[in-house]
């Protein structure tokens, strides 16, 4: 990692430490805002990667980190948290609820806790790839210990 990092990047390699996480982070020098420009940058399989969706559940923020190989089944995840609508928030949601930018959210990390699903199908993965505050990061985790740093519920999401 560079000497200065961003930071959000700081924030979440502060949280892991915190957690006792064992990956550590890598800074990219472009983007990697999608589950496959991440997957292409990293060499692997774009399900492998966690995307981190904020949605709005009921006017609260709900955090759902799919594999990138899905897209989130808003009615299945409404019917799983008991919301009577979720839909995808807005930016300045995201912004508050995590304090990062759409594109490099990580799952931990945000000024306070958020109510968090993790898909089950990324419990496939050896390693699962997650965003890391900033759209130039992500950190190497695994199924079990992303559900154990985000507190989050396992979840059919797609």
């Amino acid at each position: 990692m560079p000497e200065k990092l961003h930071p959000n990047i700081e924030k979440v390699a502060a949280a892991l430490r915190e957690h006792g996480a064992l990956g550590e982070i890598v800074v990219f020098s472009q983007a990697t805002p999608t589950a496959a420009t991440a997957a292409a940058q990293l060499g692997c399989a774009v399900g492998a990667i966690a995307n981190s969706l904020v949605f709005d559940a009921d006017g609260e923020p709900l955090l759902v980190l799919t594999s990138g190989a899905h897209r989130v089944d808003t009615d299945l995840v409404a019917e799983t948290v008991g919301a009577a609508a979720v839909r995808r928030a807005t930016p300045e949601l995201v912004r508050a609820a995590t304090g990062q930018p759409i594109g490099g959210v990580a799952p931990i990390g945000h000024p306070a806790p958020i109510r968090t699903l993790v898909d089950t199908w990324l419990q496939a993965h050896e390693v699962v790839w997650a965003a890391a505050g900033h759209p130039h990061s992500v950190f190497p985790t695994s199924y079990d210990e992303l559900l154990r740093i985000t507190g989050g519920v396992a979840a059919e999401v797609a």
